[in-house]
């Protein structure tokens, strides 16, 4: 067979070496690193170098337009010293000499990309594409040659790219072959003049220049309400369970609205929340018998739940819970809210006590699979301000859209602050002593704490 070459020199051959020998690499790369040049002739190599009929790889990126803009021309540049390849511009297809054939796609139209099986493809930019558009459409398609994946982007929150590189390096650590991940922020590449680094540190804000150029997946949007960091802040914090204990436990209820949705109970003390309850498929008369076996255990002073579809299991609880001790509250979303000079409207007003008391101090549950969904439900809601200037978030529908679920953890725990905020609890036990008498506070001490105060709720 004769000799091929592309007209193409690697800036980083040991990328390539890495790639060649590793089934799944996900790359995390600052901008102007060259990463999708990179990708492009790796797999225009891996193509001319299948031994299999009819060889099929793909290339995808967020959207086919975005594709054909900036992806196209390169694949018929890097390819044109190829003898007898066959370019099919209507579909963005290119047949190389020895029958593979390479095309380009978006994941904005995942029907078009599905198909009997993939040899290899490329996912470029992946924090952009819905988590569904690997394991349901791509992952399949790999296993019956088996087929390669790469994996590359820059960081853009908590989303299936940091996720992807997050189980690779996993894998990675754990000795897995199959598994690489690799980050390249501009201080370790020298790719770019470092007075264009400069500028660029000037130019964008703290949190745009950790994400582009640092590759720090920690790193939020600036109308991001509340930060990653503020997240791990909170997951990394230990609980003093002296202090918490003297303070009563509150109770947000968020109940499930559609099929995919969850019914959360998340319960907190002060400034630790426990590991919350996740229902899904329960009816709401389930709901409300599994919320007053809660209330029973764990004796909360207050329950709110969320009005909007959870009426019927507030009229439940209320009618079945016979105990004067625990108050049930009716939390409207959407009402005005107790500061609404400030805020657009009561949910708006929560949410931000909820981030305020992450920065006071608050301690998250740091179990790996819930630990993951807050990381990702906390950070997503995004904020404005309304022709008046008060605080508004973006609609629940959209952050669903975005994030491929519903926040129904980070909802059920604002709930918690509808009724009592942190860190002003702290004088409930003062208040009472000086309305009540010296004995009041520590007889409700006891009461809140009975004999489970370092209990866990039931798990995930």
């Amino acid at each position: 067979m004769a000799k091929i070459e592309i007209p193409y020199t690697p800036r980083y051959p040991e990328v390539h070496e890495i790639l060649e020998r590793t089934r799944f690499t996900v790359i995390v790369a600052h901008r102007r690193f060259g990463k999708t040049v990179l990708a492009l002739n790796h797999l225009i190599k891996m193509a001319l170098l299948q031994t299999k009929s009819m060889g099929r790889y793909a290339f995808v990126a967020p959207y086919l337009k975005q594709a054909k803009e900036n992806t196209w021309e390169y694949f018929k540049h890097y390819t044109a010293t190829l003898p007898n390849r066959e370019v099919n511009e209507s579909e963005c297809s290119i047949r190389l000499p020895n029958g593979a054939r390479i095309r380009l796609f978006g994941a904005d139209n995942p029907d078009a990309l599905r198909g009997p099986y993939l040899d290899g493809v490329i996912l470029d930019e992946v924090a952009q594409m819905k988590p569904e558009l690997w394991g349901e459409v791509v992952r399949p398609m790999l296993m019956d040659r088996p087929g390669w994946a790469v994996f590359i982007g820059t960081p853009k929150g908590i989303n299936l790219f940091s996720e992807l590189y997050n189980r690779a390096s996993t894998e990675q650590a754990n000795g897995n072959p199959n598994w690489a991940a690799l980050c390249y922020p501009v201080n370790v590449t020298n790719a770019l003049p470092p007075g264009e680094v400069e500028d660029a540190r000037r130019e964008l804000s703290e949190n745009a220049f950790r994400q582009e150029m640092l590759c720090d997946f920690n790193a939020s949007n600036d109308d991001n309400l509340i930060s990653q960091d503020e997240v791990e802040g909170a997951l990394a914090r230990e609980p003093n369970w002296e202090i918490i204990n003297q303070y009563p436990l509150i109770v947000g209820v968020d109940v499930a609205r559609f099929g995919g949705d969850s019914t959360v109970f998340f319960g907190r003390r002060h400034n630790y929340a426990y590991r919350p309850v996740v229902l899904n498929g329960y009816s709401n008369t389930e709901v409300a018998h599994r919320l007053m076996a809660h209330i029973a255990e764990f004796h909360p002073s207050q329950v709110n739940i969320d009005q909007g579809q959870g009426t019927g299991v507030i009229d439940l609880v209320r009618d079945l819970t016979h105990t004067r001790d625990v108050i049930i509250n009716e939390i409207p979303f959407g009402s005005k809210a107790g500061q609404p000079e400030k805020y657009f409207n009561r949910r708006a007003e929560m949410w931000v006590h909820l981030r305020d008391w992450l920065r006071a101090g608050g301690i998250l549950p740091n179990y790996t699979e819930c630990a993951n969904a807050l990381r990702l439900e906390l950070c997503a809601p995004m904020y404005s301000f309304d022709n008046q200037g008060r605080i508004k978030l973006e609609p629940k529908e959209n952050i669903k859209e975005r994030i491929q679920r519903s926040p129904d953890l980070g909802d059920a725990l604002a709930l918690t602050f509808a009724t009592d905020t942190y860190p002003d609890e702290r004088a409930v036990f003062p208040n009472l002593e000086r309305k009540y008498g010296p004995e009041a506070g520590p007889r409700l001490r006891d009461w809140v704490m009975g004999k489970r105060e370092k209990k866990e709720w039931q798990p995930w």
